[in-house]
């Protein structure tokens, strides 16, 4: 990507290296944590998020809770070190992508990074859930070590790659604005647990489509994006699949606890906003056929 000269977000909150991470000491929780819950999830057939939750006491973002305000704060602006200042890049092009096509409607969301775990109003959660939204206080929450687990464990290297995880965060704020998140959690109490889960991979797909989308208008109107750019996000999604993670983590794929979609239906739907550029074609609660 062409981020040399571009606009870093002031709306970027710092807190690496504070409060929560210390509970885990430097890495948050460690190796042998994470080998019982997938040992845990292997033989019992558990969504290993669940079982993280329950070993560890950390609330899940997709439970149910009460708002809870955040207990520390950090830094607000963009960062100067090399990966702080890509993230602020990615976030101010999607801020300008986002109020070019949604006008008033949008707000800026702030983007929190952190270490090891993090106090949101949604919570207290681990960075081994990986990056994520909290609807409470309009912040998306990274800690930026998951960039390297991306390219070591997962095969997922390269910076449009780290910048469509940042995109899908910001799809998930945008879903905010719109009303579907709050239609998607009312609905998910009214149903099966499975049937939630469907309703859930629906909105995951819908963020990727809607960073394909911020991806497009980088490329076409500011030019930020070089060969092999959306190559790289595709890949991504692909390796963030949830019938990948569980041949990986359980040995088999079972297709009713996905929450996120397959391999296959990210990159669809990551490469629908990739070549449209227009929201419209995200729809994916109205498909029949994901």
């Amino acid at each position: 990507m062409r981020i040399g000269g571009q606009r870093g977000s002031d709306n970027i909150e710092d807190r690496r290296g504070m409060g929560p991470a210390r509970l885990g000491g430097r890495g948050g929780f460690g190796v042998g944590t994470i080998v019982l819950v997938l040992a845990v999830s292997y033989f019992t057939g558990a969504n290993p998020l669940t079982v993280f939750n329950m070993i560890t006491g950390v609330q899940s973002m997709t439970d149910t809770m009460a708002p809870s305000a955040p207990s520390e704060s950090g830094p607000v602006g963009a960062p100067s070190d090399q990966l702080g200042r890509f993230a602020s890049v990615v976030l101010a092009d999607t801020e300008t992508t986002w109020h070019a096509l949604l006008g008033a409607r949008y707000e800026d969301p702030r983007m929190v990074l952190f270490t090891g775990a993090v106090q949101s109003a949604c919570g207290t959660t681990s960075s081994a859930v990986g990056p994520f939204y909290c609807p409470n206080d309009h912040r998306v929450y990274l800690d930026l070590a998951f960039f390297d687990e991306m390219a070591h464990r997962l095969g997922a290297a390269g910076d449009f790659a780290q910048a469509y995880v940042i995109a899908h965060e910001v799809g998930h704020h945008v879903q905010n604005l719109l009303g579907v998140a709050e239609k998607v959690h009312r609905l998910r109490r009214q149903v099966s647990e499975a049937e939630g889960n469907a309703l859930s991979v629906r909105m995951e797909l819908q963020a990727d489509c809607y960073a394909g989308v911020w991806g497009y208008h980088a490329k076409y109107e500011r030019n930020l994006i070089e060969p092999g750019d959306f190559e790289e996000g595709l890949r991504a999604a692909a390796a963030i699949g949830d019938d990948r993670l569980q041949k990986m983590s359980r040995g088999h794929v079972q297709p009713e606890s996905w929450t996120h979609g397959s391999s296959e239906q990210r990159m669809t739907w990551l490469k629908r906003g990739l070549e449209s550029g227009d929201p419209a074609v995200c729809n994916t609660f109205e498909e029949s056929r994901l």
